[in-house]
């Protein structure tokens, strides 16, 4: 099944997808009611999938991204800094960052330029999306608390995000402003005929920029799979309903700060104002924006030089 919250005719709404039409669940209907185990309604006429806005298909109380694709983290770390190869410490375990619950975007919404920066990338992911409740569970376990996929793109204010995380936290406004979540959500049981014998998607990944290919992955090329991002996640702590789960970015051009660290410059060049992002999952869908002038930022003042008084 695949289930999308869109707007139409002025009305937030949400509904099941088929054949290029939604059919639509009863006015007051939550996607994240179903998400967390309620019964699926019965739907009204149909409704051409042109003739709505789609929105993120949920409203996540957390979200977690990950960076799972070792390719990803070599060749950004190129850009980054100049240093090639992975870090030991990727491979211990599958690292995470909280993002911003409250800045995602619909599948064809524009994007504006986030204040301040001038360096905006894309980030071809998919996310998973939690239905039931856990907490320390085995990857095993973890299998069941997955309700579905949905395709994730974690816009980067690459010159933000360089500057800030020289402090030693992880992202902050680098990756605060917009998120796309979409188009819809794909149930967990759709996708298993991709499951490959090591337990991983096989799921094919493309990203165009203005219609050209700038990148193409699958999905299985993951250091770890869904299962055992959820069960780290769990760890001495719980997951709920509608949590979402981001893969982190995929090889290959997944991004333009890898394609930046493999040309050793900003080749593709950052993006701006007009161009068009497409990125397209096997199984799931395609999500496309275009980004927009964003505002500017307010000013905040540098941080002032204390005297280190004590009490």
């Amino acid at each position: 099944m695949r289930l999308a919250t869109y707007l139409h005719q002025g009305r937030r709404r949400c509904g099941s997808v088929e054949d290029g039409r939604i059919l639509p669940f009863p006015e007051g209907t939550e996607l994240l009611g179903i998400v967390a185990g309620g019964p699926v309604p019965a739907t009204g006429p149909a409704v051409p999938l042109g003739e709505v806005r789609l929105l993120p298909p949920v409203e996540p109380p957390s979200v977690r991204d990950f960076v799972a694709f070792e390719e990803h983290v070599e060749g950004v770390r190129r850009s980054v800094d100049g240093r090639s190869g992975v870090p030991d410490a990727w491979y211990d375990a599958p690292t995470f960052y909280f993002s911003n619950p409250y800045a995602m975007v619909g599948a064809h919404d524009d994007v504006p330029v986030p204040p301040g920066s001038a360096v905006l990338d894309f980030e071809l992911e998919v996310a998973a999306v939690i239905g039931r409740e856990g907490a320390d569970l085995s990857p095993e376990r973890a299998r069941d608390h997955i309700f579905g996929y949905t395709i994730f793109n974690d816009w980067s204010a690459r010159d933000l995000q360089s500057r800030e995380m020289r402090v030693g936290l992880g992202p902050c406004k680098g990756k605060d402003s917009a998120t796309t979540l979409g188009p819809w959500l794909v149930t967990a049981d759709e996708l298993e005929p991709y499951r490959d014998a090591g337990g991983f998607l096989r799921l094919a990944l493309t990203a165009e920029v203005n219609g050209e290919v700038v990148g193409r992955d699958l999905l299985s090329n993951m250091g770890w799979p869904f299962e055992e991002l959820v069960a780290y996640a769990s760890r001495g702590t719980r997951v709920r309903p509608g949590d979402v789960l981001g893969s982190g970015t995929c090889g290959n051009g997944g991004c333009l700060a890898e394609l930046w660290g493999r040309n050793g410059s900003q080749d593709p060049p950052p993006l701006k104002p007009g161009d068009t992002v497409t990125l397209t999952v096997e199984g799931i869908g395609t999500v496309s924006n275009t980004i927009v002038p964003g505002t500017g930022p307010v000013p905040v003042p540098r941080a002032r030089r204390r005297s280190r008084e004590r009490p």
